[in-house]
C-alpha cells in the first residue's frame, strides 16, 4: 500500500484570509480549490515541501525555518494512507499568482471557503488553524475528522 506524506501551507494575510489555488491538472482534486503543498520528496525537510510547493503553485517564497507547524492529520481512506503536515505562513516574498497546476488564485476566509474547496478543507481549517488541535485522523467509516487527545508533558518534579 502507498503511503502519502504531504506538506500543506496556510498563507494568512492581514485580514486571516487563507490563499487558495484552483487545482489544474493536479492527478488529485482536479478542478478543486485547495491549498497549496504536496508530496515530501526523498531527502527534503517538511517544512522545505511546502515552501518548494508554494513556489511551484503560486509563485512566492517562503522561509522554510519561519514556518510554524499547525498540525498533522493521518488519514486512511479507500484503500490510501498518508500523513497530512500543515505549516502557517504570515510572511512571504512575492505576489501570489496561478502557476503549474493552478489555474487561479484567491484569498477566502477560514470560515467561508468556496463551495468547490477539497472537501477535507474546511474540517482541517477548522481543526488546525482555527481550533488549534495539533494532531487528528480520518479513518474508514468514521464520518469526520477527529481530534486526538494530546498528552501535557511537564517536567518531573
Amino acid at each position: 500500500m502507498t503511503f502519502h506524506l504531504v506538506a500543506w501551507a496556510v498563507l494568512l494575510d492581514d485580514q486571516g484570509r487563507v490563499l487558495l489555488g484552483r487545482r489544474s491538472g493536479a492527478s488529485y482534486a482536479d478542478g478543486l480549490w485547495g491549498l497549496p503543498g504536496g508530496h515530501v520528496e526523498t531527502g527534503e525537510t517538511l517544512a522545505g515541501a511546502a515552501a518548494r510547493e508554494v513556489a511551484e503553485e503560486v509563485g512566492v517564497t517562503l522561509d522554510p525555518v519561519a514556518l510554524a507547524c499547525l498540525g498533522v492529520a493521518r488519514y486512511d481512506l479507500d484503500g490510501t494512507q498518508g500523513l497530512d503536515v500543515f505549516f502557517e505562513a504570515r510572511a512571504w516574498v512575492g505576489t501570489p499568482r496561478p502557476l503549474d497546476k493552478t489555474s487561479e488564485v484567491g484569498w477566502f476566509a477560514p470560515g467561508a471557503l468556496p463551495e468547490d474547496a477539497l472537501p477535507w478543507l474546511g474540517a482541517a481549517l477548522d481543526l488546525h488553524l482555527r481550533g488549534g488541535v495539533r494532531l487528528a485522523e480520518q479513518v474508514d467509516g468514521m464520518a469526520q475528522v477527529r481530534a486526538l487527545p494530546m498528552a501535557v508533558v511537564g517536567r518531573p518534579d
